[in-house]
């Protein structure tokens, strides 16, 4: 759980730190996982009145959490809010998806209104729900539970040339991580991704080919079950979102990240990996839902690597991406029930299971403490 083919190590601050200052205050404050907190809670777990090992999955969760908090037992990751995202993407226009545009800032309505999955998901697991609008193409009333982030009224074009500029994606990233500072100000002791946005699959694929090195034909999907004639669209879309922004394979600084970023993500992206970033800085945990946040999470691990320690893989959507980005993450998935909706769902749902990892280690007692014999070496 441990192991990533993210290289460990620091890259510069982003251009122009005046400019981008809440970024670069951000990735200064990022530490990698305590080695000493992570032998600890190794030891205490074999420690427990249980087989070694016997919790499976679990145990490397508990221990993760210790590393990232920086503390033996981790603190409790609760109260969790969900934060979704929502923006629209220009690459609509070419026909990757049947649903129409319209469909997301009524999705955002549905979400205020309580009536999402997410929102029965998020109810049954105790969650709040934040609602971020950072690029829908519609002014939004207000509602108690929106925050009115937004960089544009949805991306250009992805296919066509960038999707933002690269003070677009760093205002995109600086909102996200303020999201996740306001949200810990609050009492949020875990975060959950969550987005809304047609077409962001798209943008998701490309970011993923940009971030591994993967053909687009490896990470493209179906995303909300498209047919073979838009599938092939899709694809082909992608190939040349790459080809005309002159995208290969993200380099290790900074700046390449901020670049590919805009290039050919969009502006929920932008703001996820600043979540990310944020949630790392505060040392709170990052439960990420799928392939949408598998992608800004490519694209926080490129900003800084250590972000990455700070994260769980809530869930391995059905989207292709979503397996390769979390194999360059070196991230394992708690559930896998073939979701591919988005929102945070799958996050949401992996929720409990974080809790009861942690839960385990402040409560079950030791062989000692319950005068317990241990199985003979």
């Amino acid at each position: 759980m441990w192991s990533s083919t993210v290289t460990r190590k620091h890259s510069n601050p982003p251009d122009s730190p005046r400019r981008f200052a809440v970024l670069a205050e951000t990735l200064a404050a990022i530490r990698p996982a305590d080695p000493r907190a992570v032998a600890e809670a190794r030891a205490h777990q074999d420690r427990l009145t249980k087989p070694k090992g016997s919790l499976g999955a679990l145990e490397e969760v508990a221990v993760r959490l210790a590393g990232a908090a920086g503390v033996c037992p981790p603190p409790m990751p609760e109260p969790a809010v969900l934060a979704i995202f929502a923006a629209d993407h220009g690459v609509h226009a070419r026909g990757v998806t049947p649903w129409p545009q319209e469909v997301t800032v009524q999705m955002v309505a549905n979400f205020l209104a309580g009536g999402g999955v997410a929102n029965a998901f998020a109810a049954q697991a105790g969650v709040s729900v934040t609602v971020v609008d950072i690029g829908v193409a519609a002014d939004l009333p207000d509602a108690p539970a929106l925050v009115k982030r937004k960089i544009g009224y949805g991306t250009a074009d992805l296919s066509k040339g960038p999707a933002m500029t690269v003070d677009q994606a760093a205002r995109a990233i600086e909102a996200g991580i303020e999201v996740a500072r306001d949200l810990v100000a609050q009492g949020a002791r875990c975060l959950i991704t969550g987005d809304m946005g047609i077409a962001n699959t798209t943008a998701s694929a490309a970011l993923v080919a940009a971030f591994t090195g993967a053909d687009p034909g490896e990470v493209t999907g179906r995303g909300t079950g498209v047919d073979d004639a838009t599938y092939e669209r899709k694809v082909g879309v992608v190939r040349e979102a790459l080809r005309v922004n002159g995208v290969t394979r993200a380099g290790s600084e900074a700046s390449d990240a901020l670049r590919v970023l805009a290039a050919v993500g969009g502006f929920e992206h932008a703001a996820i990996a600043g979540y990310i970033l944020g949630g790392a800085a505060a040392r709170v945990p990052v439960i990420l839902d799928g392939v949408i946040a598998g992608a800004a999470a490519l694209a926080a691990a490129a900003l800084d690597p250590a972000a990455v320690d700070h994260c769980l893989a809530g869930h391995r959507s059905a989207e292709p991406g979503h397996t390769v980005a979390l194999t360059a993450l070196g991230l394992h998935p708690l559930v896998d029930l073939e979701l591919r909706l988005g929102e945070g769902t799958g996050g949401l749902l992996a929720h409990p299971l974080v809790c009861a990892a942690v839960r385990v280690m402040h409560e079950v007692a030791t062989f000692d403490s319950a005068g317990v014999t241990e199985k003979p070496v």
